[in-house]
């Protein structure tokens, strides 16, 4: 048999070896055609592959296996759900978009100064904040909120590890470099998963092309991504609310210390703001970002509540007489009206306002989850929070909002774990500091809440609060002496400055002396203290909640028909 095969075979060798070249090859080709057919086809029939509608003979093909979920970390910053894992290669432009869904998340961290007299960091936060506003009107894009891109300023951290962190995609960064009305504007759209640039450009102009820079990049952001805009394709991402560049540049500058959350900050907040609407008097969004200083004044300064909230819902009003479609002037409005005027069903309008007009302002949430707290009805604010921490999951008041509402719900454990991870990210954050204490008391664990206290105490600048909150403590563990002589220096301090008279009636309520808690709690009734609105649901005044002069002030608190229909109790 073997011999027959090498005869036969040196007989072809001899007569025809150009044959068995040819049946060679013709025999490969068939089985590399075949082999090529069954790598498409299995998988397109096991739905791993996607044709591309532009080019149907392009394929994106993604083989499943068992490594394919990854953990991602859950609003609440608690618990870790699977999830998905996104294709790691370079995102091929040419292939559809249903096939990346993944590209469709973005965090724009705030571009850079390069200027050279180092001036204009105000101007690159607000070129960023421009690009995330404009940014959040694309259908189907999630775009990080402004407090979580920004939590990596000033850091040389991996870009994967910030993808990781925010839970996109995707980046954009950049730099500005302003000389005079020379303005130069460089960006970089980065693939998270590898690193590369997807796109990039510069731009060289002059200061009143500002706006026209901001939309030409949202543009190339949303051609590369191939994602479709709300309503026209070709529609103007950037809003142009003002054209006149100083009135904007003050905006610009209101809005960096705006975002600071100090007393001080917001009161030079207000003066750029006011300086703006000068410029521009027309100048809707200024008029927001003057409500939104003035919102916050009460809880970082020692100003009286009712002149300042009231200067709010003025600035609102008038933003809104200007443009009602601003989610923000909406939602500085129905705030104003939720601290002062305790108006709860037209707070609750003007937030579903803001939602219509922008789903994604993360500010809108937090603020009508702390509408929700006030009004007692936890579990819906606990889920609105989770909206808000979707859209700013590094947020830290966001963060310490859902340890203030796990407080209030009495489940101490699970408050202080969330005010400890909020203070991974900045342990002098004043407000979980502040709020972690409180967490402590009712745990009896005082030594902490007593740190707790005195730390957030000089954070805040000398915020009288944290006495309080400390007088009450000493009061609870016996140590009266030590709690009176904070109430002393409160009432000997009240004599110079404004020491809202909430703070007195806490000392007192720690003291179990209740006839004094009520006097002054009436007095804080009378001025429209921000923080009576917290009596419903703090643990705080759990020792004194089923005396009647409790139930009335809850009831003058909360006499609107929404409260009734909500059927709110208040033991």
């Amino acid at each position: 048999m073997e011999d027959g095969c090498f005869k036969f075979l040196g007989k072809i060798r001899g007569e025809n070896i150009e044959f068995v070249f040819l049946v060679i090859a013709v025999v490969g080709l068939i089985a590399t055609i075949i082999f090529g057919f069954l790598q498409v086809v299995i998988p397109f029939l096991r739905g791993e592959v996607k044709f591309s509608k532009r080019f149907p003979f392009i394929t994106n093909v993604r083989p499943t296996t068992s490594k394919d979920t990854e953990l991602r970390p859950e609003s609440k910053g608690e618990l870790s759900a699977p999830r998905e894992k996104q294709e790691p290669a370079r995102i091929d432009l040419h292939v559809s978009a249903e096939g990346h869904e993944a590209v469709k998340s973005i965090a724009v961290l705030p571009f850079t100064d390069i200027s050279p007299q180092k001036d204009q960091e105000y101007f690159c936060d607000g070129v960023s904040e421009e690009l995330i506003n404009a940014l959040t009107k694309v259908e189907d894009l999630r775009v990080v909120a402004r407090t979580s891109a920004f939590a990596f300023k000033g850091k040389t951290e991996d870009i994967r590890e910030i993808g990781k962190k925010l839970n996109v995609k995707t980046v954009l960064e950049g730099s500005v470099r302003k000389a005079g009305n020379n303005l130069r504007i460089t960006a970089q759209l980065i693939n998270v998963d590898d690193g590369y640039h997807l796109w990039s450009e510069r731009y060289d102009r002059q200061m009143e092309d500002i706006f026209t820079i901001q939309d030409e990049i949202s543009q190339a952001i949303v051609e590369t991504l191939k994602l479709k805009l709300l309503g026209e394709e070709e529609a103007i991402l950037v809003k142009h609310h003002t054209e006149n560049l100083e009135a904007y540049n003050f905006y610009l500058k209101g809005r960096y210390y705006w975002n600071k959350r100090t007393g001080e900050s917001l009161q030079r907040g207000i003066e750029y703001f006011e300086q703006a609407i000068k410029k521009d008097p027309g100048y809707a969004l200024a008029y927001s970002g003057l409500a939104d200083c003035y919102i916050l004044l009460p809880w970082y300064s020692g100003l009286p509540p009712k002149k300042v909230v009231a200067k709010a819902k003025e600035s609102a009003i008038k933003a809104l007489e200007l443009n009602d479609t601003l989610a923000e002037a909406h939602t500085s409005l129905a705030y104003a009206m939720t601290t002062h005027e305790w108006d709860w069903s037209g707070a609750e309008r003007e937030f579903k306002r803001s939602f219509g007009l922008n789903p994604t302002y993360a500010t809108a949430h937090q603020w009508y989850a702390e509408y929700l707290l006030y009004l007692g009805r936890l579990d819906e604010a606990i889920a609105e929070v989770e909206r808000a921490l979707e859209c700013d999951p590094l947020s830290l008041v966001i963060n310490s909002l859902m340890g203030w509402l796990l407080y209030a719900e009495r489940r101490y454990d699970q408050a202080i774990e969330q005010f400890k991870k909020t203070l991974e990210l900045d342990p002098n954050f004043y407000v979980a500091n502040l709020v972690i204490g409180m967490t402590y008391v009712q745990k009896e664990m005082f030594e902490e809440a007593k740190k707790s206290f005195q730390k957030a105490k000089v954070l805040s600048g000398g915020a009288t609060m944290a006495d309080a909150l400390l007088g009450h403590a000493f009061a609870l563990v016996g140590k009266k002496k030590e709690a009176r002589k904070v109430l002393d220096e409160l009432k000997r301090e009240a004599k110079r400055m404004y020491i809202p008279p909430l703070d007195i009636a806490v000392v007192y309520v720690g003291l179990n002396e209740k006839d004094l808690a009520f006097e002054w709690l009436e007095k804080a009734f009378e001025e429209r203290s921000i923080w009576m609105i917290i009596l419903r649901v703090d643990p705080i005044f759990d020792n004194v909640r089923s005396d009647s002069r409790l139930q009335d002030l809850l009831r003058r608190i909360y006499f609107s028909d929404t409260c009734h229909h909500q059927n709110i109790h208040w033991t």
